[in-house]
């Protein structure tokens, strides 16, 4: 379902909307019948719902948004607890300016 949410959002920032369209005007679904996710309900004022050709034209943002979302998440999860980064930086900012950048070397953005 990440795939086609990453799908719509991008419908509606090329359309001059924002994520938070999605709060109380569309529902996507996954029946579990084979015929995969699908959006179930669109009250967007302004905008009419995407035909599954323009969701499909917007497929390689909408995936590099969804993959670099992947690489976020594991970033954060090794950057540590917050915390733990201030002492860090307090007792030496070189030695956590090279962790941090070892992880992202490790885990790039597309």
């Amino acid at each position: 379902m990440e795939n086609l949410y990453y799908k719509v959002k991008s419908y509606l920032e090329a359309n001059g909307k924002t994520e938070s369209e999605f709060d109380d005007n569309i529902l996507l679904q996954n029946d579990s019948d084979g015929n995969g996710d699908y959006i179930k309900t669109w009250n967007v004022s302004g905008l009419a719902q995407p035909t599954d050709e323009q969701l499909n034209s917007l497929t390689s943002n909408s995936t590099k948004e969804y993959n670099n979302n992947g690489i976020r998440r594991t970033r954060r999860n090794l950057y540590g607890n917050i915390g733990d980064q201030l002492d860090e930086i307090f007792k030496d900012i070189d030695v956590w300016k090279a962790r941090i950048q070892a992880i992202k070397d490790a885990n790039p953005k597309s």
